[in-house]
């Protein structure tokens, strides 16, 4: 699947996503959630800081290096290609050049 295609899908599943249930030690003015779009709905009309008092802080550790960067050099005229094509889909460059690196791999 293209990285386009994971996007699209991530976008138009994101209503029928059901919410994980929450565990709750105490009474909250937050209601329960049955999907993260009824979620997102009811945070788009509510002030994060009128419920401050019902959060606790967590810790989080972030993975390093899932991603390495590389440079590769193409003549001019490839890379006005490679930029009209992208633009073509409505996406940067260098994601249509990952992408296009990500499929060929997939399919050697």
């Amino acid at each position: 699947m293209t990285l386009a295609a994971k996007k699209k899908q991530a976008l138009t599943s994101a209503g029928k996503t059901r919410r994980p249930p929450v565990a709750r030690s105490h009474k909250t003015r937050i209601p329960e959630f049955k999907t993260i779009a009824e979620e997102a709905e009811w945070w788009d009309t509510h002030d994060l800081t009128d419920y401050w008092d019902e959060f606790k802080p967590v810790q989080i550790k972030f993975a390093r290096n899932l991603k390495h960067s590389i440079v590769i050099t193409l003549a001019p005229t490839d890379l006005k290609a490679l930029e009209a094509k992208a633009k073509e889909r409505g996406i940067s460059f260098p994601a249509l050049a990952q992408e296009w690196i990500e499929e060929r791999l997939r399919s050697a």
